[in-house]
This record gives C-alpha cells, structure tokens and sequence, in this order.
C-alpha cells in the first residue's frame, strides 16, 4: 500500500512543483503590473487561483496516475498519452513565463490555444486508456479554457487602451 501510495504522491507533486517554481519566478510581476490590469471578464479574487490551480493539477496528477498504472506505463499503451500530458503540462508552464515575464498578451494567448489542444487532446487519450483519468481531465480542460479566454480579454483590453490613449503594456513595461 506504502508503494502505491508513493506513486500517487508523486504524480500529483509533479505539476504542483511545476506552479510552485513559476509561482516564486513570476511573484514581483503578479504583485505588481498585473494588479492594475483591467479585465472585462469574471476575474476571480488573487486568492482563488492557487486553490484552483492546486485542485485542478492534483486532479491531472491523480489521472496521469491511473493511465501510468493501468497503461502500462511507458512501455504499454500509457506511453502516448503520457507523452501529450507531459508536452501540455510544459505548455502550461510556458504560458506563465511568456504572459508575465514577456508580458506578451499576443504571444501567450495563441500559446495557450495550443495549451488548451494539448490538454483536450491529453483528457481524450487519457479516456482511452481510464475513463475516470478522461472524467478527471474535464475541470483541469475547462479551468485551461477559461484561463485562455482571460487572456484573450486582456490582449484585447490592451489593443483597446492603445486606441483610447490610455496606458499600454509597453508603458508598464517602462517601470
């Protein structure tokens, strides 16, 4: 049981140790810039993310587990969708590095489309291997969507505030 437990720990630590080094990389940006953007959409309160993300990567963790488990691992029938789950997984990193320490609003948009492929593309092949691994993906997909469409909202606020004489992200970039 102790073997299996470790297991299950370590799949769900790996996209948490992933947040938490881009949470301490991009902390002077989120306590700074980003406090002052303007979002038209529903923008859920600072302390809301960290617990959304922790239960939406535990939930993807959970899942790369039972494919890893149930698929043979690398050398079964898991191996593919681990493959997608990993390239998503260093996706979603990325996006967090090109947004807040690019501040590229363009760049990090059309970079979580492919985010939001890769995840769907990671629950779907996770569903052939273990339907609950598939079920599991289905909030970590629409928190990835949703993500996704934040920040669409905030480059198109930014081509907005350039037409209105307002400060662009370049101007914060200045500081």
């Amino acid at each position: 049981m102790s073997a299996e437990f470790s297991k299950i720990a370590v799949a769900i630590a790996l996209p948490q140790a992933g947040a938490l080094v881009n949470t301490y990389l991009i902390l002077p940006e989120v306590r700074g810039w980003y406090q002052r953007l303007v979002c038209k959409l529903f923008l859920p309160m600072d302390f809301a993310f960290p617990l959304a993300w922790s239960t939406l990567h535990a939930g993807a963790g959970y899942a790369s587990y039972l494919v890893w488990k149930d698929g043979g691992g690398f050398s079964g029938s898991a191996k593919g969708p681990l493959i997608l789950y990993g390239t998503q997984l260093t996706l979603n990193w990325a996006w967090t590095l090109i947004f807040f320490k690019l501040r590229s609003f363009k760049w990090s948009f059309v970079e979580s489309l492919a985010a939001v492929v890769a995840t769907g593309a990671t629950g779907f092949a996770f569903s052939k291997v273990n339907k609950m691994a598939g079920y599991l993906f289905i909030p970590y997909f629409a928190g990835c969507l949703y993500f996704s469409m934040l920040n669409f909202d905030f480059y198109h606020t930014k081509q907005e505030r350039n037409l209105f004489g307002q400060a662009t992200v370049e101007e914060i970039k200045e500081e």
